[in-house]
Formats: structure tokens, sequence, C-alpha cells
């Protein structure tokens, strides 16, 4: 399945920026507020990084075709 370059792109920005600023924010205000943020943390780390490796195999997938 080969995704248009938009939604690639907005793929993209969300796992590179939109996720990790998201799952910082999170991080710091539970602590602030006193909550235990280590599983959520977690979680979200772990669901950026499966999205990240998606887009990265995608990338080289495409790469390889179009060389």
């Amino acid at each position: 399945m080969k995704l248009p370059n938009s939604v690639y792109d907005v793929l993209k920005y969300i796992v590179l920026i939109a996720l990790p600023a998201i799952i910082t924010f999170v991080n710091i205000v539970g602590v602030q507020l006193g909550y235990d943020m280590t599983t959520t943390i977690v979680v979200l780390t772990a669901f950026n990084t499966l999205l990240g490796t998606l887009i990265g195999i995608s990338s080289i997938k495409y790469n390889k075709e179009n060389e």
C-alpha cells in the first residue's frame, strides 16, 4: 500500500514533532500535579516508537522502489 505524499507528510510531522512534544508536556504537567506518570509516558513513548518505525520502513520501501 502506498501512501499519498500529503498523508505521509502529516504522519511524519505528528510522529517527529507533535507526539514527542505532547509526551513531554504530559510528563512535566503530570509530575507537577503529583500524578505518577510512569505508565502513561512509557505507553505513549512506545506508541510513538511504533509509529516512527512503521514510517521509517515505509520510507525505506518507497526509496528502494524508486531507485
